[in-house]
């Protein structure tokens, strides 16, 4: 029987709030057994570039990239955020690196092709160097990953973090039972986004659809449910959606992607 293996995502809206991010990093300290985090940080690189004068431009929730935003992404990404994660986590007592695509080839991209949009330097994850993080993982070290891949070619590649968290999770499938948890400032995918509460627990296909033509799932939620789907279609064994306090033992209110 596999090994259990946990991969954590969290989104710029947890790391921006000091408190949020100081729990859920106890949280994810507590969680046993192999773990992965990884972290998005879009928001901040917004507010850097915005006081650069330089203009973040999104499309469907994804993020368009030229030269000058790639500079600032990985500047954001890879340094700033991802070290004060990682320093905290230390201070939780996990031994955590940070990591991006490129270190280790852990996860290799192409650049994204042009087609309606031309997204500029932003990468499709062609794969993921399972072995080199099982490597990690069984020294008992914890994988923190920005949402930063690479092309093999000298390039760096901004790559949306739900899509990377996915891709770690069925890269690893075929060594653990994978679980992917989407953490971010909602309870789960809410049927009102006015009230906190109102979370659907469960969505499966039929669900999805349904909740997809009601204009419920939209914008930023879209790329995260299509990782989801894609995920369990690819031997990811569970996904779930919800805030920092979805990774505790006792947690009940989130939601839970089926196929």
């Amino acid at each position: 029987m596999k090994e259990k293996l946990t991969i954590v995502k969290i989104g710029g809206n947890v790391i921006e709030n000091k408190s949020e991010l100081s729990k859920f990093l106890a949280h994810f300290s507590n969680l046993k057994g192999p773990k992965i985090l990884v972290h998005g940080g879009g928001k901040l690189a917004t507010q850097l570039a915005n006081k650069l004068g330089i203009e973040s431009k999104m499309v469907n929730g994804r993020r368009v990239t030229d030269a000058q935003s790639l500079e600032i992404i990985t500047m954001v990404y890879g340094g700033l955020t991802n070290k004060n994660i990682v320093a905290n986590l230390q201070a939780n007592g996990t031994n955590a690196i940070g990591l991006s695509g490129a270190d280790g080839n852990t996860i290799q991209a192409h650049k994204r092709p042009v087609k309606e949009v031309d997204f500029g330097f932003v990468g499709d994850i062609d794969g993921i160097n399972a072995s080199f993080l099982n490597t990690l993982i069984t020294s008992g070290v914890t994988p923190v990953f920005c949402a930063l891949s690479h092309d093999g070619k000298g390039s760096i590649l901004n790559t949306n973090a739900d899509t990377i968290a996915s891709e770690i999770a069925i890269g690893m499938s075929a060594l653990y039972k994978t679980t992917l948890y989407y953490c971010f400032e909602k309870k789960g995918v809410l049927l009102d986004i006015k009230d906190e509460n109102s979370v659907v627990t469960d969505i499966n296909t039929v669900k999805y659809k349904e909740l997809l033509e009601q204009k419920v799932i939209a914008d930023g939620m879209l790329p995260k449910l299509e990782n989801c789907f894609h995920a369990l279609n690819n031997n990811v064994h569970k996904v779930c959606l919800g805030d920092i306090n979805m990774i505790q033992p006792d947690a009940k209110l989130f939601t839970s992607i089926t196929l």
